[in-house]
């Protein structure tokens, strides 16, 4: 028998409503959003009118909203946890992505269940595991090569998600405790601290400054549009931008831009690949992923285990966005700057640069002279050959600022008049079909009406459809009002057996028999409650420390940050290369107020920061 091509899913991050569907406007398939709690976002929250305002309008297009419950959970949250989930449930809410295990254990509805990437899937063991507890889809770590995942593949059988473009944690996601350990405020309690984004001085065992006030932790934002291709060989079904916290200018753009590259991909490979949604797209600008945040991009570990040493993962000089590179200052005097690049600029345009000490610095455009000269709303001092970066382009984030995008369905229509009968059918690419009539006395037409009645069935405006082809009955002369109602009156009954007939995804059944892969939990482990410790040992563990959050103590060797980025190999000093000796054996981050110990597990060639106390 042959295959089924594979749906592949785009999955868009959404702070609210709005932004939801902005996101499915530009050609998601699927929204990740928060609900009123336990969201892992703190600051990305949504009523339940607001998610089912969101759901329904997905659901027009056959998209999907997957709502966040991806928090750990304290006992004396359970029943209001499992209240919220029913809620998400009754309006409309396809899936949850989940965090904490215990979930499972609650009386919940039939909700098909997401496991997030706090779960730290990194091995086919672990896949199996979650799949076997009843997740419908696997959000795997950043850090995974192509042939971990392929090795993840051929282990699992539902759907694996990957994250393909956005901001980067620089630990393995559910195994950072830093900001929790250091500031009380946990990351996987939606309360990151963002202490990886600071700067630090990386001193040796003496306290001697090797490195000073560079952002060591801070890594680039992640950018695959380039591998989606392969990608999808090695079995990756979804596709998930970061930024839930981000505004829908950034989402419209980089939603828009990756929604042609994988249509491209689709429509090269249709007999392996297909849309997970409906609808075509047409946009009004030409996304561009430099025009919105991001800290210069990298692949990350996609294509090596092992990336070469002194591959830059890490953006050490800024947190900031970087923008898009325009080209080199060739002068600047007072507030007048001349820029080699060939780019057009434009008044209130934000431009930025390293100074002579390292500061990445902002400034704003008053006036665009033309060939690369502004006149700066500030004097500068900018020495030529200095690197300028736009980091706000006025007029795209105008464009974006308007209604930028249109989705529709496209439908088929064929009229016909039978017995006294004026009768409509319309089709579209969802599959449905209707068929409505309405009863009349019609007389033959004077002259050939098709064009004028394929006019009035195309008047589709207000809805999500768009006339694609038309059969009508042009020598019968139908008043314009009756064709209007009649055409209304289908569209309804359309609308009407998409509801009736939509697909709804179930939750999996457990297989209670299933071990899990290991018999010993540390605190990284993240148990937070007594249904996560039952589930479990349910599944054979025997041995269980608590998770921080729920006061496990912090010492000196409880990991804060296990990574597999190396600042040894970022700093081109990796212990099993030739250039070890650039960096002391001993090296640490330190701050006015907190010292951390590095420390390199060459054996498996991840890295582990813990408190030096």
């Amino acid at each position: 028998m042959k295959n089924r091509p594979a749906p592949i899913e785009l999955l868009a991050p959404a702070r609210n409503a709005d932004i939801a569907i902005a996101a499915i406007d530009h050609g998601a398939d699927a929204v990740y959003m928060g609900a009123s709690h336990h969201g892992a976002r703190a600051d990305a929250t949504n009523s339940l009118d607001d998610v089912r305002r969101a759901c329904d309008y997905a659901h027009r297009y056959e998209a999907r909203i997957y709502a966040t419950v991806n928090t750990l959970i304290y006992d004396n949250e359970l029943g209001e946890v499992e209240r919220l989930v029913h809620d998400l449930y009754r309006n409309g809410v396809d899936a949850l992505i989940v965090q904490d295990l215990g979930l499972l254990r609650l009386d919940l509805p039939p909700i098909a269940l997401h496991a997030s990437t706090q779960c730290d899937l990194r091995t086919p063991e672990k896949a199996r595991f979650l799949e076997a507890l009843g997740f419908s889809q696997l959000v795997m770590a950043r850090e995974l090569t192509l042939d971990e995942i392929s090795a993840i593949r051929r282990e699992t059988s539902v759907p694996l998600e990957a994250f393909v473009h956005g901001a980067l944690c620089v630990s393995y996601s559910g195994r950072c405790a830093i900001s929790q350990a250091l500031k009380g405020r946990s990351a996987n309690r939606g309360e990151c601290a963002q202490l990886c984004r600071l700067p630090y001085d990386l001193v040796d065992g003496k306290g001697q400054v090797l490195v000073e006030g560079k952002h060591l932790l801070s890594l680039r934002d992640m950018a695959r549009h380039d591998r989606l291709e392969q990608m999808m060989a090695a079995g990756v079904s979804s596709f998930k931008i970061e930024g839930r916290l981000k505004d829908v200018g950034y989402v419209k753009n980089v939603v828009a831009f990756y929604r042609r590259a994988i249509d491209k991909i689709i429509n090269r490979y249709p007999e392996r690949y297909t849309r997970a949604s409906m609808g075509s797209v047409e946009f009004t600008f030409e996304p561009s992923i430099e025009k919105s945040f991001n800290r210069g991009f990298t692949h990350y570990f996609l294509d090596h285990r092992h990336p070469k040493e002194g591959t830059s993962m890490a953006s050490i000089d800024t947190p900031k966005s970087q923008g898009e590179y325009l080209g080199r200052a060739q002068r600047c005097n007072g507030n007048t700057l001349m820029i080699d690049t060939q780019t057009a600029l434009a008044n209130g345009d934000g431009l930025s640069y390293f100074d002579a000490q390292g500061t990445f610095t902002g400034m704003r455009v008053n006036r665009y002279l033309g060939q690369g000269t502004v006149l700066l709303r500030e004097r500068a001092a900018i020495p030529r050959g200095t690197a300028i970066y736009r980091t706000a382009d006025k007029t795209f984030i105008d464009l974006l600022n308007k209604p930028s995008a249109t989705r529709f369905i496209a439908v088929n229509a064929r009229l016909r008049y039978t017995q006294g009968m004026l009768v409509l059918t319309l089709d579209d690419e969802r599959g449905h079909k209707v068929t409505h009539s309405l009863e009349c006395d019609l007389q033959p037409a004077a002259k050939h009406q098709d064009e004028r009645q394929k006019s009035e069935l195309a008047k589709l405006g207000g809805t999500i459809y768009r006339l694609h082809e038309a059969q009508v009955t042009g020598d019968i002369f139908i008043p314009a009002s009756l064709l209007a109602r009649l055409r209304r009156e289908c569209i309804d009954l359309l609308d009407r057996v998409h509801e009736i007939t939509r697909p709804v995804d179930m939750r999996r059944p457990e297989d209670k028999s299933f071990p899990c892969p290991v018999n010993s939990l540390t605190p990284a482990d993240n148990v937070a409650n007594h249904l996560t410790e039952q589930l479990y040992r349910d599944h054979g563990v025997t041995s269980i420390s608590p998770a921080l959050e729920a006061g496990s103590p912090v010492t000196s060797s409880t990991p804060l940050m296990h990574t597999r980025y190396c600042l040894r190999r970022q700093l081109g000093a990796c212990l099993k290369g030739p250039n070890a000796h650039r960096l002391p054996g001993e090296i640490y981050l330190k701050t006015a107020a907190t010292m951390l110990r590095v420390t390199c597990d060459c054996n498996n060639c991840e890295m582990v920061i813990t408190r030096h106390n």
